[in-house]
């Protein structure tokens, strides 16, 4: 049977005029010890732009370290906004590394990194109450180690094998009505601008390959396609362009996310 299209689809709460979406901006741009990002200026200003098209209040902050960061994140969390919103856009650009995101103080592969996952910890059920159910759409422009997106022949000897943790350990015998438990972590859909350990790609005049990308991918199909359809459009605008590919990572989005961006 198919699913009536409320339980497929997130719910767009609220009327514009009472909805209060917020997205959270977080750029590095100049670094004590890491190279300056040339065009990362483009970058904000377009992704600002794209998002206040969609109807998110943007909070934007730049040049920060790793405490700043996470600090910035857990008051974006306990935003009360969140609670008239319906979604949020966490983006952050930087350079980084296999692990994280690097802070302005960073000089190597452990100082001063931002770990991906404190993002997801921040805002998942427990932490994030007020978000809980709602898209959380998560974009992440950095390097993630120093390799070349691209191989010379295309046949690796051995794909490394996902290993998935079967965790079956389901709590048995609740009675429904007396308590409800919650994912501790869902509805979150990640871009990151390239595979783990390898580069992204940006040019100081027009800015990130990724988001220029992801930007214009938005702006013509946000008000038909669903995120992840548009993810997936992103991802292969990159299909000549061996050195890159962005991914699709950490997603529990249990339904389609429509941006709607007329309603």
């Amino acid at each position: 049977h198919h699913l009536p299209p409320t339980l497929q689809i997130y719910d767009i709460h609220l009327p514009r005029e009472t909805r209060t979406r917020r997205a959270l901006l977080i750029c590095n741009t100049k670094f004590e010890h890491l190279s300056l990002r040339k065009g990362a200026e483009v970058d904000v200003k377009e992704m600002m732009k794209l998002l206040e098209g969609l109807g998110y209040q943007v909070d934007c902050h730049e040049d920060k370290t790793s405490q700043e960061m996470v600090a910035i994140m857990k008051k974006f969390a306990d935003h009360k906004d969140h609670e008239t919103s319906d979604s949020t856009f966490l983006v952050f650009m930087s350079h980084g590394c296999k692990t994280g995101i690097c802070g302005t103080k960073s000089n190597n592969e452990t100082t001063d990194i931002l770990s991906f996952n404190a993002i997801y910890e921040n805002f998942n059920n427990k932490h994030c109450r007020a978000l809980m159910g709602k898209p959380k759409v998560v974009i992440i422009q950095c390097c993630r180690g120093d390799k070349e997106g691209y191989v010379v022949v295309g046949d690796s000897t051995n794909p490394e094998m996902l290993t998935l943790s079967s965790d079956s350990a389901v709590a048995a015998g609740l009675e429904e009505d007396k308590m409800r438990e919650a994912h501790l972590e869902s509805d979150f859909a990640t871009l990151h601008s390239s595979t783990p350990d390898t580069l992204s790609w940006r040019s100081p005049q027009k800015g990130s390959l990724f988001i220029q990308r992801l930007v214009e991918q938005f702006r013509n199909h946000a008000f038909n396609s669903d995120l992840q359809e548009m993810f997936r459009k992103v991802q292969r605008s990159f299909e000549n362009f061996p050195r890159q590919l962005p991914t699709q990572e950490r997603t529990t989005m249990l339904k389609k996310f429509y941006l709607f961006p007329g309603l």
